[in-house]
């Protein structure tokens, strides 16, 4: 006998990591990607309003302490951006933590304590990143010295010409200094700077399409467009579902792994896709078969793949007081934000493939309808500009607890439908 749905169990987005505690620190990471478009390492950015900076500080050293900020990055190298001057003079916390480094700012160089404090740092292991931006590198024997202690330097890549920046990445490179291209926005610039001697590549054109005259899908993405197409066209009972999915057998097997796993801890193990639509209902099943279809697109960047579960959980867990039924067209929302970019094709010649509910359509074109407030507020997180000028404070305690969540949760489901552990 299938079992009935349970509440508790049922809603497999929730997380009670950061539930419950202390209030998290907004943060959000920022992936740089190595030329093969893999995880090179994350910046953490941090939200602050000016006068709160030893507040900053003690929560970013209780992040480090109780393992969540190594929870949030998954064990990989990571940079914190935060004003080198809120750096302990005890740093012990960021020695005895090698994957964490710091991103440094050119005017450190203009304070000799400050200086020397970084460079007994540096002599005993810790990691630097210096974000050069579009500044000249000849400033002098304190910027030199600054140099001399870092292990990665930042480039402008939207402010320096390509002329100059090439010549600056081969400059650096030369001297033995990892390059990084900053503000890497459009696909353009990204192809422009794989030219270049530069080690990693960080920026927005992660997110955007790719610019394509004649959109072409291949084989598998027709096939998982049509598979979608089929789900959100004629609203299948549980029956339909699993009888839909059931000629895929690696998908039905990564479904069914997923929703197993000890992450969602269910009373009992579910052996069908039908049976899991009854457990969870259709409509959040409908979501799963979503997630582990976009999750089987093993050649686009992982961190893409990430980005989209993300907002895919923030979109509803933020929709959770809207009218029944709105939170699940909320996560679908955020899962296709990214559609276009992860097949390579507009949106709008995806969405007529989809027959998706208006509601969702408007948000995903015009961000419009019930959901595209959701979604911006969403967007200018991720590209962290919400201020307390925007939002009420009590808003961004909200998105810092939502996002946390909703990134081990797309950390977790990744894994779970790579059939790999998060690493």
């Amino acid at each position: 006998m299938s079992p009935s749905p349970a509440p508790a169990a049922a809603d497999t987005s929730k997380s009670p990591v950061y539930e419950g505690i202390a209030p998290p620190l907004p943060v959000l990471r920022v992936p740089l990607l190595n030329r093969e478009r893999e995880l090179f390492a994350y910046e953490i950015l941090f939200h602050r309003e000016s006068g709160d900076e030893q507040t900053l500080l003690q929560s970013v050293l209780a992040m480090i302490t109780d393992g969540a900020l190594t929870r949030l990055v998954r064990g990989n190298r990571a940079f914190l951006n935060l004003p080198a001057e809120l750096l302990p003079e005890d740093a012990d916390v960021l020695l005895h933590q090698p994957r964490l480094g710091v991103v440094l700012q050119p005017h450190v160089a203009d304070d000799p304590a400050l200086l020397k404090r970084l460079q007994l740092m540096a002599q005993r292991g810790c990691q630097f990143m210096l974000d050069v931006g579009e500044q000249d590198l000849d400033h002098g024997l304190p910027f030199e010295a600054l140099l001399q202690m870092v292990q990665l330097v930042r480039l402008d890549a939207s402010q320096l010409p390509p002329q100059v920046l090439a010549q600056r990445a081969a400059h650096l490179h030369a001297r033995g200094l990892h390059v990084v291209a900053g503000q890497v926005n459009d696909h353009s610039t990204y192809e422009r700077c794989l030219t270049l001697p530069v080690e990693a590549v960080q920026g927005r054109y992660l997110l955007v399409p790719q610019p394509m005259a004649v959109p072409v899908l291949t084989a598998n993405r027709l096939s998982m467009l049509r598979l979608m197409g089929v789900l959100h066209e004629n609203n299948p009972g549980p029956v339909e579902l699993g009888n839909i999915v059931r000629d895929d057998a690696v998908l039905s097997y990564k479904l069914l792994s997923c929703v197993n796993s000890a992450y969602f801890a269910l009373p009992r193990q579910l052996k069908s896709v039908q049976q899991a639509a009854i457990f969870f209902g259709v409509t959040r099943m409908r979501n799963w078969v979503d997630t582990m279809a976009m999750c089987s697109m093993d050649d686009r960047p992982p961190e893409l793949l990430r980005a989209a579960l993300i907002r895919a959980h923030m979109c509803e867990e933020l929709a959770q007081g809207m009218p029944h039924g709105h939170a699940e067209m909320a996560f679908t929302v955020g899962l296709f934000s990214l559609l276009d970019t992860l097949m390579c094709a507009p949106m709008e010649f995806l969405l007529p493939h989809l027959r998706l509910a208006p509601e969702i359509s408007d948000a995903l074109t015009g961000r419009g309808g019930p959901f595209g407030s959701i979604l911006q507020q969403i967007l200018a997180w991720e590209a962290n500009e919400l201020t307390s000028a925007q939002v009420p404070p009590q808003r961004i305690q909200r998105l810092a607890t939502v996002y946390l969540n909703a990134a081990q949760w797309a950390d977790q489901v990744y894994a779970s439908a790579n059939e790999k552990s998060v690493q």
